[in-house]
């Protein structure tokens, strides 16, 4: 949470898309990322397999199907 406020507070940084991959289930934290800017929130899998499947689906996303407005990229 920290990373993602001291990069919103950043003119340089404050419009990169953050992810926020993490293990914790808990609702407040899942609305505490939000609140700060972040643009997508997961829970990452326990399982090694499945980790390295949602990395790839989420590069595939991030790199493939998002758009950003012209001049932001």
């Amino acid at each position: 949470m920290q990373v993602l406020e001291r990069l919103r507070a950043h003119p340089l940084t404050h419009a990169i898309p953050v992810v926020v991959l993490t293990s914790s289930n808990e609702q407040r934290d899942l609305v505490r990322s939000y609140d700060l800017g972040a643009n997508s929130y997961v829970r990452k899998p326990v399982d090694f397999e499945e980790f390295l499947e949602a990395a790839r689906q989420l590069g595939l996303y991030w790199l493939v199907l998002n758009e950003v407005p012209y001049g932001r990229d």
